[in-house]
């Protein structure tokens, strides 16, 4: 499939928005409009985001009472997505303070996290898979600091995983550096981001990719297809997108785990009332986009308009049910616009 790029903002601008769930007129939201829709959705989505950005050059979470490295490398990466870049208006400044935040917050261990004590690992991995993916592109005043923070946040990675662990959990990562056991949520993301680090010339040995991947296929659900949290488990929706995305972008297309678990996720496409739709969304659209062919044509549509009938008239989107509805609307929006963002092709790591 073509890559399709976003529209330039003065057309995105003059577009009718997408209609609210509540509107009695959402039900003209027709295939043919999806790509319309989108366009104008991610403008007010980041447009939200930027003005939501605190002092700090972080962003906040609800639920943790305060600003995350999670929710600042979110962000900066949804800004990337949607097609803006570090240095250039009109968010130069929203990058510039946000880059700096999560340089702020790298720790000698080289783990880059904030004081909330929000899983220490998901800060870090999806940190530095945002610096991964900025590196290419820093502002100049910028570019070595962000290399020396990925190339300290990468061997932390490393040491994480060397973690003696037993054969069910080895290859992978949990909540800390010193975890001894592994659950997918939690690789995917350390596997995300050492592929963006690869990709922008950090030394990242094999077997620490084939190690990860091997633990992925580790959770694969044998009876049924798709990935569940931990092997032996059963699959969800979430992980299942979880794990195809990070087979993929490790370049496991021909994997048997991979072709049993596309018809597991398209015949159970994560809908909004869902425990952790945001992130099942993402992870879905990056999945299917990835698969291409039939897998995202015959999703597509119904995947993305059940993001965009739910966006607020400021361009957020609010967390839905169980563990996402106290973390807030940074952390709904920032997931939504990755999602929608999938054909724009701006994100390195997705690209095909």
């Amino acid at each position: 499939m073509t890559t399709r790029c976003a529209p330039p903002l003065l057309l995105v601008l003059s577009l009718t928005g997408p209609l609210s769930a509540a509107d009695p007129a959402a039900d003209l939201l027709q295939p043919q409009a999806i790509d319309r829709e989108v366009d104008a959705a991610v403008v007010r989505a980041v447009q939200f985001l930027a003005e939501s950005q605190r002092p700090s050059g972080g962003w906040y979470l609800d639920m943790y009472n305060g600003e995350t490295t999670s929710a600042a490398a979110l962000s900066l990466m949804a800004l990337l997505a949607a097609g803006h870049s570090p240095g250039e208006e009109p968010y130069a400044g929203t990058f510039r303070r946000g880059v700096g935040y999560l340089l702020d917050h790298q720790q000698p261990t080289g783990l880059i996290v904030d004081k909330t004590g929000h899983g220490p690992l998901y800060c870090h991995g999806i940190s530095t898979l945002a610096l991964a993916e900025i590196a290419g592109q820093a502002e100049p005043s910028q570019a070595a600091a962000i290399r020396h923070a990925l190339e300290r946040a990468v061997f932390a990675l490393l040491q994480a995983q060397a973690v003696p662990k037993d054969d069910r959990h080895a290859g992978g990562w949990r909540y800390t550096l010193t975890s001894n056991d592994s659950d997918l949520s939690v690789t995917a993301w350390q596997l995300l981001a050492l592929r963006a680090a690869k990709n922008v010339g950090c030394d990242i040995p094999a077997d620490a990719i084939d190690d990860a991947v091997g633990y992925v296929k580790q959770c694969a659900a044998r009876q049924r297809g798709g990935f569940g949290y931990q092997p032996g488990g059963g699959s969800t929706p979430t992980m299942t997108a979880a794990g195809i995305t990070a087979l993929q972008v490790c370049g496991e297309h021909d994997a048997p785990e991979l072709s049993q678990a596309i018809p597991v996720l398209t015949d159970r496409l994560p809908r909004y009332r869902e425990r952790y739709f945001f992130y099942g969304a993402y992870y879905a659209s990056v999945a299917l986009h990835q698969q291409g062919g039939d897998a995202w044509t015959n999703n597509k549509d119904s995947l993305f308009r059940e993001i965009l009938l739910r966006q607020n008239r400021d361009g957020s989107w609010n967390g839905v049910d169980g563990s996402e509805k106290p973390l807030g609307k940074v952390y709904a929006t920032s997931l939504a616009v990755l999602a929608l963002t999938v054909e724009y092709g701006y994100l390195p790591i997705y690209q095909k």
